[in-house]
């Protein structure tokens, strides 16, 4: 039987589409973020109309949850809809373009500032 201090962390063992929904931006962010553990980030990105990100300092995951459209990174377009993974690596710029309104996805940010190096 888990220990009562195991059963209380067991909050920050999963997260929902709900919950992320329900979560505050954080000041200057356009992202809510739900945990971070070292240089792991997860937040839920939900942006309507149009999407104004900028490169960021991290490798960055997309796991879309609702929507579809299409996904434009270093140069290229791809389309994209529910349950597709998207990687971006640190410094590279990308962007959601033509999504439907419904548009949901989580982003995890992970690694050192620059990017890690290719296996």
């Amino acid at each position: 039987m888990p220990s009562s201090e195991q059963r209380a962390e067991a909050a920050d063992w999963r997260f929902t589409l709900e919950q992320a929904r329900r979560t505050p931006l954080s000041p200057g962010r356009r992202s809510a973020l739900l945990f971070s553990h070292g240089s792991l980030t997860v937040r839920h990105y939900a942006p309507r109309g149009v999407d104004p990100q900028t490169p960021h300092d991290q490798d960055e995951v997309y796991v879309v949850e609702r929507g579809t459209g299409w996904f434009e990174v270093a140069g290229s377009r791809v389309r994209f809809g529910p349950d597709d993974v998207l990687f971006v690596p640190a410094g590279v710029e990308h962007r959601f373009v033509d999504f439907t309104d419904d548009f949901e996805t989580w982003v995890i940010f992970y690694g050192t500032k620059g990017g890690e190096a290719r296996a």
